[in-house]
Order: C-alpha cells, then structure tokens, then sequence
C-alpha cells in the first residue's frame, strides 16, 4: 500500500506542528525550518493524545502518551480507510471537547491529518469550508493540496464512504 503521494513539488512545512484552534494541533513527521534544512518531527510528551495517518519508528510519542494509528495513504480512501478516517476525526474531537491537548500527524502535516483535523472540526461544529479555511490558514496555505480529500469533506465523510463502496 502506498501511504503517500509524491510531493508535487510542495515545500515541507516550517513549523513541526501547528494550533488550529485550542488543543487540537495538526503536524507531521518532518519539517524544514526557514533557512534550515529538513528536521525530524520527534513527539515526545507535548500532547496527551497523538493521532497517526502514518508512523515512523523513533518519532514518539512517548510511552505515557496515549497513541491512536490509523495509517491510510494520501491517495484516494476505499469505503473501510473513510471510515478509518472518520473514526480518528470523532476520537480527535472528543479529546478535544474533554480539553485533551491532541495532535492529528501524517508525513508532513498537510492532508492526511488536514482532513481528519478539518472533520474533527465538523464535529465540533464547524462548516467544512470554515474547517478547511482554519487549517490551510493555521497550519499552511499548502495543506489539504489533496483535491479528493476536499470533496471528502464536502460531501461528508459518510456520504463519501457510501459512495465509495458503490464503485468496489
């Protein structure tokens, strides 16, 4: 399975994560600080719940920090990875409304987590174009590059699973 799709020539991020709204932060396995050269990621004990869309050993989180993995890829979902997703938003969100400090992270932070981030905001109430709009605006201009993860959203994570499923 292929958990990432090549860059499009899209610069990493500069910042290893990102605040979208209190307690919920958006980030990645790698980031290149202005100037700098690329930089490991590392989550030690900064949050209290870590939501991965994709893993690396040695990235953390610390062994006291509770650690939810849901690896899918950064290419179109079938039915059973949308609902993987939609999973990780509703268990991202609640952490979130029990004032848990949680980071959602993918490779570099722009699309797998800014999908399960942006739903998760759904679920705290959010229209989805505010949603996108908060994390394109507080994690990058970049993130959500994916076009199919928009229409997601959009359409709604269990709308788009069933249609998903009318194609398999």
């Amino acid at each position: 399975m292929r958990t990432r799709q090549k860059e499009r020539n899209t610069p990493g991020p500069s910042e290893p994560w990102n605040e979208i709204v209190p307690g919920l932060w958006m980030g990645g396995h790698y980031y290149t600080p202005p100037g700098g050269e690329l930089q490991l990621a590392i989550v030690q004990g900064e949050f209290e719940l870590v939501v991965s869309l994709f893993t690396l050993p040695g990235h953390g989180p610390a062994r006291q920090v509770e650690h939810i993995v849901r690896e899918v890829p950064d290419d179109p979902f079938s039915p059973g990875q949308l609902l993987a997703v939609q999973e990780a938003a509703e268990l991202t969100a609640a952490a979130v409304r029990r004032g848990r400090r949680t980071l959602v992270r993918c490779h570099s932070g722009y699309n797998r987590s800014g999908l399960v981030v942006a739903q998760a905001l759904v679920d705290l109430g959010h229209e989805s174009g505010e949603a996108i709009r908060l994390v394109r605006e507080r994690r990058s201009p970049r993130a959500l590059n994916n076009p199919v993860f928009v229409d997601y959203l959009n359409t709604g994570l269990d709308v788009a699973a069933l249609l998903t499923g009318l194609n398999g």
